[in-house]
């Protein structure tokens, strides 16, 4: 069951993801329920469900074969479209008790209103066997997060409640740690002692895409490092697990999230930015002050960068550099790990003497190793190679993985109530800094890098 079911989320992301998600046979037996605010008939949602198998991944159709088109007309046919206002006394628990049981019900709904429809609810309006998706941000602060927690802890056992965060979908999360985990060569260096810095990024060159009514009151702190680039950093720091058990990973990753925080000099250790007028190939590109839905009095950045330091023997000193923007230049979406200088070249050796790094795509999924070697021609010269690697790529869209680890009781890729709190604790501080003017918001043009002075690794050639 879908609650939101008639807004932007549903129609972009859960309607697709399902799609795809059927059009591989992962949603046997399933019944689909909508739930919104808006007054739609029963063909309406029905007519919305069935759009959502032309929606593409990739180069065709993610529902193209004929048993999934049959799949999702059939499920299309049989959806219920429910008008409710879920944070009027009653509402929600009218309609769940009109669902067969067991129901995982999505709450694709601002956090304002999430908070207040779970307020309204008891544990004898849930059917047995629900399931609880949430949907980021979880919460809208550190109280908030623990306020939900609460609320919810009443309803429901911790393992039945699934905090979304796409960006731990089973093929990410599985790379990262095959990579980590199963190449004995790198567990001796992983720590402080060889490892100079780690980036991870997150660069898009799409603009709003008419979702200022999100984004505007958001920005690209809150949207991308509280939830998605934090969740990435923790499982390129954590520890080895025992098993891929939920627990066991979960609570790898909450050791990882407690002990981190942004470094306090935040006119150091943080950067903001936000793009005016430029081009993006062939599209002309407004000031985002510009932009219809936008409040220029926000400040809302558009860029962000934060330098996140995480106390622990593993990783003192070690900076994880965390970025993420749109309207830039490029699509750059992976994790950088860059080795620290040789003590000592042997005298003799001439060329390129590069860290080594390992670059590891977040979208495509690639593993490239940045090494020297010698030659060719001069043999005692080096030069810089990369040695290069598909990983698994998963024929699901990002919310299709998200579905299907829901239907299957999959939580070890959903976020834990505790680091949901945490993640907020990590960049709280920053968000009110920024609030003060301790940070001054700097611009770019749409289309490029960001800001001419951001010194990173922006401009290697993405994966």
């Amino acid at each position: 069951m879908i609650l939101g079911a008639s807004g932007d989320l549903t129609a972009r992301l859960l309607l697709p993801g399902l799609a795809s998600l059927i059009s591989q046979g992962g949603a046997e037996g399933l019944k689909l329920v909508g739930a919104g605010y808006d007054d739609w008939d029963q063909e309406k949602w029905r007519n919305q469900v069935k759009e959502s198998s032309d929606v593409s991944s990739g180069g065709g159709s993610t529902a193209d074969s004929p048993a999934g088109k049959e799949a999702l007309e059939k499920i299309a046919k049989e959806s219920v479209y429910h008008q409710v206002d879920v944070t009027a006394e009653g509402g929600l628990a009218k309609v769940l008790a009109s669902v067969e049981e067991p129901v995982a019900v999505y709450f694709a709904l601002p956090p304002s209103i999430t908070e207040k429809a779970c307020d309204e609810l008891k544990q004898g309006d849930l059917p047995e066997g629900t399931r609880f998706v949430m949907e980021k941000p979880f919460g809208s602060g550190q109280e908030s997060a623990r306020k939900l927690n609460k609320t919810l802890e009443a309803l429901l056992p911790e393992n039945r409640i699934y905090r979304v965060d796409h960006f731990r979908g089973t093929g990410t999360v599985l790379n990262i740690l095959g990579v980590r985990f199963a190449n004995h060569f790198l567990e001796p260096v992983w720590n402080t002692r060889h490892i100079e810095k780690v980036e991870i990024f997150f660069d898009e060159d799409i603009t709003l895409e008419g979702r200022a009514g999100f984004y505007d009151p958001t920005g690209a702190l809150k949207d991308m490092m509280q939830s998605h680039l934090l969740q990435i950093m923790a499982f390129i720091a954590m520890d080895e697990p025992a098993t891929l058990d939920e627990r066991d990973v979960r609570d790898r990753i909450a050791a990882v999230l407690r002990a981190a925080e942004v470094g306090k000099e935040y006119s150091k250790t943080t950067r903001r930015a936000r793009y005016t007028a430029g081009k993006i190939g062939d599209r002309e590109v407004p000031n985002y002050v510009d932009e219809p839905g936008v409040d220029g009095k926000n400040n809302t950045e558009t860029l962000a960068e934060i330098e996140v330091h995480i106390n622990n023997s593993r990783w003192a000193g070690v900076p994880f550099i965390l970025r993420s923007g749109k309207s830039l230049a490029e699509n750059k979406m992976e994790a950088i790990v860059t080795f620290k200088p040789l003590p000592h070249l042997p005298t003799g050796f001439t060329g390129t003497n590069k860290a080594t790094r390992i670059r590891m795509g977040l979208g495509p999924a690639k593993l490239q190793l940045d090494i020297d070697v010698n030659g060719p021609g001069d043999i005692y010269s080096l030069d810089r190679t990369e040695l290069k690697a598909d990983l698994n790529e998963t024929d699901l869209l990002p919310y299709g993985e998200v579905l299907k680890a829901v239907l299957t009781d999959n939580a070890m890729f959903f976020v834990r109530g505790d680091t949901a709190v945490e993640c907020w604790r990590i960049i709280e501080p920053v968000l009110e800094a920024w609030a003060n003017s301790e940070v001054p918001l700097q611009e770019y043009p749409a289309g490029s890098h960001g800001p001419e002075d951001w010194e990173t690794s922006r401009t290697d050639t993405p994966l």
